[in-house]
């Protein structure tokens, strides 16, 4: 073979094999086959992650509302008394949240995890902010009354129907679906509540009989107020705003409480208890440093429960956060018997008990609920995949 001829030949099969290459590259990033990157997915990793972030958000409002009622209660036992300034602590610790607007995320995500083009108008967002803070300082003065004139126990245990409100509000504005664990959880909450304004004589409390049935309806409709406040929530997130990130909730909270606390100023001032905060804080029983603690305390574990609370509206639906704020029934009669030294009698045993089974229920059926999500989409997922490759 003539030298020429060999360098033709040369040359012709190095362009067969960068061909070749070429076209094994081009195989690669086009084949369905997992690379090592994809093959250390697991499907069960999102649903930790949404799990860890509902417990987080539980975790939150548990707690804070726990440790806000018990503080409730302890201030007008120690002789506090204005219902506005308890009143105005529920809203006032939102600046406190201010920081968090900083560090928040800036891209705001949908539950798909794309960002929308079209955004509410400010007309609309600041009407139903608007409307959300004056609906919330109305049932703040409500359940204001009821903790003041009932023990912390009976408070949390009557209100636990606020579960009960939420599921017939979201069946009519959510189209929630009542299954017979809910609605077997809904009417032993009820009769949880019920049972306790038929023993207003063993009650412990040194408050007339009048003032203990004003408490207890005072406290039912607060939570009727809140069960339809938070399924409007549900319905404004989902089809207004449509976002999920850290930062919209806490702008949330802000701007409702920011609403909330100014008419609560306009009503401390207008009905002249500004005039006497003085005197109730010289003459609080445990000191003028316990009082201001009281106060400011509360006001920061309110803001935990409202974050807790919004975020698992948002998370998850209206209803499972409600069931969350249940969960304080068995935690607020325990902790008012150690630190404020409530009676606990076999009425409100029995009503604790009925509510943790009420609440057990619900749970089951929100089990057998993911259950069956999770067995779809691992049903959906092979039929995909085999469509993929044909």
């Amino acid at each position: 073979m003539k030298p020429a001829d060999l360098v033709i030949s040369n040359m012709g099969e190095t362009r067969e094999e960068q061909m070749q290459i070429v076209l094994v590259e081009e195989t690669k990033e086009t084949s369905p086959i997992p690379t090592n990157e994809n093959a250390n997915y697991h499907p069960a990793v999102p649903l930790v992650q949404k799990w860890l972030k509902i417990g987080l958000y539980s975790l939150f409002g548990l707690s804070g509302a726990s440790v806000a009622t018990l503080l409730g209660s302890f201030y007008f036992e120690k002789g506090g008394k204005s219902k506005w300034v308890a009143a105005l602590v529920q809203f006032a610790g939102f600046v406190i949240l201010l920081p968090f607007l900083l560090i928040s995320p800036k891209r705001p995500l949908t539950e798909e995890g794309y960002q929308r083009p079209n955004k509410p108008s400010a007309i609309l967002l600041t009407s139903i902010y608007l409307s959300f803070g004056v609906f919330q300082a109305g049932g703040s003065l409500l359940s204001i009354v009821g903790l003041q004139y009932l023990p912390a126990s009976t408070y949390s245990l009557v209100s636990a129907s606020q579960l009960a409100f939420t599921a017939l509000f979201s069946f009519f504005i959510n189209a929630q679906k009542l299954t017979p664990f809910i609605i077997n959880s809904l009417v032993v909450l009820l009769i949880s509540s019920v049972l306790l304004v038929v023993n207003t004589s063993s009650t412990g409390s040194s408050v007339s009989k009048g003032k203990y049935i004003l408490g207890f309806l005072c406290t039912v409709a607060a939570s009727a107020s809140s069960a339809l406040m938070v399924n409007l929530a549900q319905l404004f997130y989902r089809q207004v705003l449509k976002k999920a990130t850290f930062g919209v909730i806490i702008k949330l909270i802000i701007y409702q409480s920011l609403i909330a606390s100014c008419a609560m100023v306009v009503g401390l001032f207008a009905s002249g208890e500004w005039k006497g905060l003085r005197k109730e804080m010289d003459d609080y029983e445990s000191g003028k440093v316990s009082y201001v603690m009281t106060l400011v305390w509360t006001a920061i574990c309110w803001q935990l429960s409202s974050i807790g609370s919004v975020g698992l509206i948002f998370s998850v639906s209206s209803l499972f956060s409600s069931v969350i704020t249940t969960l304080t029934i068995p935690i607020v009669p325990v902790g008012a018997a150690i630190f404020l030294h409530d009676k606990m009698n076999g009425i409100k045993v029995m009503s604790l008990l009925l509510a943790i089974w009420g609440f057990v229920s619900y749970m089951y059926q929100h089990y057998l609920e993911d259950f069956k999500s999770r067995n779809e989409t691992a049903s959906v997922a092979p039929e995909d995949s085999s469509n993929e490759r044909c």
